[in-house]
């Protein structure tokens, strides 16, 4: 854990810098992080049964160590998904109770009101009040203009 939190550690000081400066600053700082990661996991392998879990997640570890390590060659990519990781746990989370919303055309609205949700955020728009907008300009508006209301061409209309 000490070695994670050391590998973050450095992460987190690179956070305002430049796509090119970040993969220069983790070669320099993050990649012997990695390397001393890699030779204690090679090592403790030898140390643990074969089949056990400890073995399993060792092995899984460094049979995937090229994508562990990608974000060492490009400054754009993050170290670890967890932003996207939280942008869809509500729908992991409300997943099994969303088996019983009905029946499938009431799964289906479900799942085009959650995406209208998702997306208002990903725009920066408050779902709350994209909604409220797009629902109260719905109906008076003509089908020619309905991409206006799509959360990336959205404009409040101040209401």
């Amino acid at each position: 854990m000490r070695r994670f939190a050391r590998i973050y550690e450095v992460e987190g000081e690179l956070k305002g810098l430049g796509d090119e400066e970040r993969s220069a600053q983790r070669q320099r700082l993050a990649k012997p992080l990695w390397e001393e990661l890699r030779q204690w996991l090679a090592l403790e392998r030898r140390l643990v049964a074969d089949g056990g879990a400890a073995a399993k997640a060792i092995d899984y570890t460094l049979g995937h160590w090229t994508a562990l390590t990608r974000h060492l060659e490009d400054g754009a990519v993050a170290l670890d998904n967890n932003h996207l990781e939280r942008q869809i746990k509500p729908w992991a989370m409300g997943r099994r109770a969303w088996q019983f919303v009905g029946s499938e055309l009431a799964g289906q609205r479900a799942a085009i009101v959650m995406s209208l949700v998702q997306s208002a955020r990903m725009n920066g728009h408050d779902p709350w009040a994209y909604l409220r907008d797009v629902l109260q300009r719905l109906p008076t508006l003509l089908n020619s203009r309905l991409d206006e209301l799509l959360p990336h061409r959205w404009q409040s209309c101040g209401n």
